[in-house]
């Protein structure tokens, strides 16, 4: 994949929907449009009155954006629960890239399981999350996180070479290790640092490994530490070369997140 042709937006009129259209609007330059797929899920019988409200918003929206105006965004609205609709549309239009906005959580419990982090773990496909809080200058630094396993399918980074690509970011890579543990590179660490310089290109800046004993909040720190703009992981639940695992920390980050984070699958 050269280029991301087609964007899935679940859209429900919220503050967090818009911010996921924003960003997929603001992807748009004079020579690249993507086709912007809306997907709205909904339990009322005035579907006609749900549509105008929703048009109206998109078109709204659009104007915003200069590269945008002139584009047609298909609107798709199902009488179905949103997740299950996502994934089947999804499958069915081939579409590269899930953005979905996320009001997110402050409450620490796993047991929490919001419609975001459900989507990133069951999507076969790269999911875009983006929290309310989300700063409007740009994506300048990304984080992406690997543990220590190989990576599993290297074709994933497409997509994030892509988002490096136009908004002409740095990506760092980060290894979080426990206090206890012994580390630097690997023989799983150099082939992994191999195939990020070759799909990562230029945009690739370093690997740098950080001491922590709770994952979730090291890369958090190194977030707010480095000025990251964006986090990008690979979830292992859907793992093929290795054995798969539950998304844990998928689940936490999705929940968690107040930057970008950008799920490769």
């Amino acid at each position: 994949m050269n280029t991301i042709e087609k964007i899935l937006i679940p859209f429900d009129l919220s503050t967090t929907s818009e911010y996921a259209l924003r960003f997929a609007l603001s992807l748009f330059s004079i020579d690249y449009k993507p086709d912007i797929v809306i997907i709205h899920s909904y339990n009322s019988s005035n579907r006609d009155k749900i549509v105008i409200q929703l048009e109206s918003k998109i078109e709204k929206i659009k104007s915003e954006f200069q590269y945008a105006k002139a584009s047609t965004i298909e609107l798709v609205i199902k009488p179905d629960f949103l997740i299950d609709t996502i994934l089947v549309e999804q499958q069915e239009r081939e579409a590269d890239l899930i953005i979905m906005g996320t009001k997110g959580c402050d409450i620490d419990d796993e047991s929490i399981f919001s419609n975001t982090s459900e989507l990133v773990l069951e999507a076969d496909c790269p999911v875009l999350v983006i929290p309310e809080t989300i700063l409007k200058d740009g994506i300048h630094k990304i984080a992406l996180v690997l543990g220590k396993e190989e990576i599993d399918d290297p074709s994933v980074l497409m997509t994030l070479l892509i988002l490096a690509r136009h908004f002409k970011a740095k990506v760092y890579v980060l290894t979080i290790v426990n206090k206890d543990d012994s580390y630097g590179y690997t023989a799983a660490d150099q082939k992994n640092e191999n195939t990020v310089e070759y799909y990562l290109e230029n945009f690739y800046s370093q690997h740098v490994f950080r001491e922590s004993d709770d994952v979730e909040q090291g890369i958090f720190d190194f977030v707010a530490n480095n000025k990251i703009d964006m986090v990008t992981i690979l979830p292992y639940n859907h793992a093929k070369r290795h054995e798969p695992s539950e998304g844990r920390l998928t689940k936490l980050l999705a929940l968690h997140t107040q930057v970008p984070l950008l799920t490769l699958d």
